[in-house]
């Protein structure tokens, strides 16, 4: 009798291991999602490199986006930037991220970088452009972008973002760097260093504006901001969807504070989400950030250089159909 009781403990206390181990097992395993308690969900977000535009932006984002109720905590990761993030989202390694808009129209069209293989990003909203900004000595005679022909001009590093706009530039004027006497593929720094020492003509830069190496030259040397309009700007935009219209305001001494307004192109910046990622959430995170661009709070230059109110139209990614109904709700799409 003593001995069918033990037998019987026994069993049960056995099954009741199991029922725990198995709980373990399908539930709130280590390495399991992330989803933290009331459906909120962990996010990383893909920026670029710690000295970069972006990545002080994620930083600045962070807190906005962590104060909903969908979001439990959202991590700010160092990537390489735009290619790099897309193929995290596509991995599923990064929910959110900034990217440029040629670099999204490439993995959207599976064109480029992406040749053949098309991927699912989907837009929260457009942000500040990277201007194409060409520069000259003032004695070099180059007044027009046609006059970079024979002129010795510095494109950036081989394979970067200022490089394809270069090229792309040349492209729209029906030249290539063999119109051009020399070509130097340098970086900013050694663009201006190398017109300073009279070695180049004229330099390629894709950023912001300000450019620090920029200002950096004008306080020197004596240089003058080459154009890129009329029938040259029709044609790029006529080609590449991605770039949009710039002007540099005169008499803004943030922005170099020129005597007369340069008419320039430039490519759009986007924050970017994962497919995967819910509507409530992405309405909710949307319209955080675009409550937060009217504020008086904004830390980052870069997020009070282009207009909340059109960050849905123009893209060249769709939208989340999070970030859709919420511009939709407020009349802000085209």
């Amino acid at each position: 009798m003593k001995r069918k009781l033990l037998f019987v403990m026994t069993l049960a206390f056995v099954m009741i291991l199991g029922a725990c181990g198995t709980g373990d097992e399908g539930g709130n395993s280590e390495g399991g999602d992330n989803t933290g308690g009331g459906g909120e969900q962990a996010l990383v977000f893909g920026t670029g490199g710690t000295s970069g535009t972006y990545y002080p932006i994620g930083g600045a984002l962070k807190p906005i986006f962590e104060e909903s109720e969908h979001v439990s905590n959202v991590t700010v990761e160092s990537t390489g930037a735009s290619v790099a993030n897309i193929q995290n989202i596509e991995d599923g390694l990064n929910q959110l991220a900034i990217v440029m808009s040629d670099v999204a129209y490439d993995a959207v069209n599976g064109v480029g970088k992406f040749e053949g293989n098309q991927i699912d990003i989907q837009a929260i909203g457009g942000l500040y452009q990277n201007v194409v900004q060409v520069i000259a000595l003032k004695d070099s005679g180059i007044q027009d972008i046609t006059d970079l022909k024979g002129k010795r001009v510095g494109v950036g590093k081989v394979g970067s973002g200022v490089e394809q706009s270069a090229k792309k530039v040349l492209e729209a004027m029906g030249m290539t760097y063999d119109d051009l006497a020399k070509v130097t593929h340098t970086g900013y720094a050694d663009s201006v260093q190398e017109m300073k020492n009279g070695n180049l003509d004229a330099a390629f830069f894709t950023s912001g504006v300000p450019n620090s190496n920029i200002t950096d030259i004008m306080q020197q040397t004596d240089i003058v901001f080459v154009e890129i309009k009329g029938e040259v700007a029709d044609q790029l935009l006529e080609s590449y969807p991605f770039y949009k219209k710039y002007t540099i305001p005169a008499g803004d001494e943030v922005k170099y504070n020129l005597d007369t307004p340069v008419e320039t192109v430039g490519i759009q910046n986007m924050l970017i989400a994962s497919p995967d990622l819910s509507e409530d959430l992405v309405y909710d995170i949307t319209k955080r950030f675009y409550d937060y661009l009217g504020s008086d709070e904004i830390s980052i230059n870069a997020l009070t250089q282009f207009d909340r109110d059109e960050m849905g139209n123009g893209l060249v990614a769709p939208l989340h159909p999070g970030a859709q109904k919420f511009y939709e709700e407020n009349g802000l799409l085209d």
